[in-house]
């Protein structure tokens, strides 16, 4: 039966070694020529991972296009925007492995085809063609159009109208945020024209949808009922910058602020932003430029709009801090207390309290003697560490009795350290009788004082002790013998 176990064991770790092993695109195969701009990527699934990342570039190795983009567990991308025309494509797929770090697998190569058509016709995602009572406030969004380098926009309150935008370039991206407010309670007409090198698309249709009424102010009001003024945005202390911790996949992070509604995205490399949680929670896979919303809806009459707080920060390389050493002065106005750490995060410092307050710089001054607590914390958000300081050793550390009976049972009477305190230890032990004689002197390292004089037991009675540590301090207390 061990056997077999251990054959079993043998094969399911082959098998997961195997599994994790970096897969060959499929499509387009590597070295393909002629490949369409708006080719899907795939590769074959790799099991026992915890996610894709993918880059794109022009460089081996290289993320000039796409720098790293999570593609979570699917085994394929569809660039947003298309891929450059005629261009070398290097594709770089990396593995989330559970508990490993990332595992960048061998670049892969690709020819796009040389575009020689206009692009296709695209149309409105958000709003929709004849959605109403749409947010004035409401950013342009569209489908990629196959083949479109770039779009021109016009936009208007009357069919073929411009009074909006007119025959506006947007670049390639598939949103477009108006400067101000569109007008409110109304249709808006809108065609979009997708175009490259080669020439317009044709044949596009105009879309249309109505706004509702204007979005209220989301500054602070006075409110005559309470007699005091309300904000409506939610207040938000959320920090300029979050850690990706080291050794980890991802790294969950949830935001202090209280609000109606949340919102995370992503900021990629083109400006255009992928949405990664609308909770409080956010897991956060990759490094770079991040966007978060707190929003607050407010209901006037039949509309409910959002006033928003939103926080722009990057998502950095973190982790807990490693505490290297704790050096303590005694001064004469108290204990100056230094910490010396280690690590790739931003850390401050609290003292006694995991709470805090924490402050920036690692000294303490005029701290009072007795058992003391350092906690570091990573700004970042990647842990707390902690370490307990030297205090000094008191008579009360040592053992009160010893009963050199020979049954094997507290035989020996010796200092034991206490778990509280790792920075002072004890470097002898000296033990007299009542009457002060000196009968015999320990050391740390051995079993202890047996109970003998000159190979003779001594009587039951009360012994005093004399101990010095490495700090030079004295200790003196007494114990028992018991027979």
């Amino acid at each position: 039966m061990k056997k077999k176990i251990i054959c079993i064991l043998i094969l399911w770790l082959g098998f997961l070694g195997m599994s994790q092993e970096c897969p060959r695109l499929t499509n387009p195969a590597n070295g393909s020529l002629g490949v369409p701009v708006d080719v899907t990527i795939t590769w074959p699934p790799v099991p026992g991972i915890i996610g894709y990342l993918v880059s794109l570039g022009t460089t081996p190795g290289g993320g000039e296009i796409l720098n790293q983009r999570s593609a979570g567990l699917t085994n394929s991308y569809t660039p947003e925007v298309g891929l450059p025309e005629n261009t070398l494509i290097y594709v770089t797929i990396s593995l989330f492995l559970f508990g490993e770090p990332l595992k960048i697998c061998p670049t892969e190569s690709f020819t796009t085809a040389d575009v020689t058509t206009p692009p296709v016709c695209t149309n409105l995602s958000s709003p929709s063609n004849l959605e109403s009572n749409v947010d004035v406030k409401s950013p342009l969004q569209w489908s990629y159009a196959s083949l479109a380098t770039n779009y021109r926009i016009s936009a208007g309150t009357s069919p073929g109208g411009t009074d909006i935008l007119n025959n506006f370039t947007t670049g390639n991206v598939l949103s477009y945020n108006p400067p101000g407010d569109l007008p409110q309670d109304s249709t808006i007409y809108v065609s979009i024209t997708p175009f490259n090198e080669n020439g317009d698309a044709t044949g596009c249709i105009e879309e249309n949808f109505t706004t509702g009424n204007a979005i209220i102010d989301c500054n602070a009001f006075f409110d005559p009922d309470s007699g005091e003024i309300v904000p409506r945005r939610p207040p938000s202390d959320l920090p300029s910058t979050l850690g990706l911790c080291s050794g980890q996949a991802s790294t969950s992070y949830t935001t202090p602020d209280v609000a109606d509604g949340y919102r995370w995205f992503k900021v990629n490399d083109d400006g255009t932003e992928t949405l990664i949680s609308s909770s409080s929670t956010v897991e956060l896979t990759e490094l770079g430029s991040h966007r978060y919303e707190a929003y607050n809806i407010i209901t006037e009459g039949s509309f409910s709009y959002e006033c928003p707080t939103i926080v722009t920060f990057e998502a950095i390389q973190s982790e807990i801090a490693t505490i290297t050493s704790v050096n303590v002065e005694r001064l004469a106005d108290g204990k100056r207390i230094e910490v010396f750490v280690s690590g790739l995060g931003n850390y401050e410092y609290a003292l006694d309290l995991r709470e805090g307050p924490y402050q920036d710089i690692n000294v303490f001054n005029q701290v009072t003697e007795g058992l003391h607590t350092i906690y570091v914390r990573d700004k970042n958000g990647c842990g707390i560490a902690e370490r307990i300081v030297e205090r000094e050793l008191t008579a009360d550390d040592f053992p009160r009795f010893f009963t050199p009976n020979g049954d094997g049972i507290n035989d020996y009477w010796q200092f034991i350290p206490p778990e509280d305190t790792n920075e002072v230890q004890v470097v002898f032990v000296q033990i007299f009788d009542r009457y002060g004689m000196l009968l015999t002197q320990i050391l740390p390292d051995t079993r202890g004082w047996d109970g003998t004089f000159n190979g003779s037991p001594l009587p039951a009675s009360s012994y005093w002790f004399k101990a010095k540590d490495n700090l030079d301090n004295e200790i003196k207390g007494y114990f028992a013998l018991k027979r």
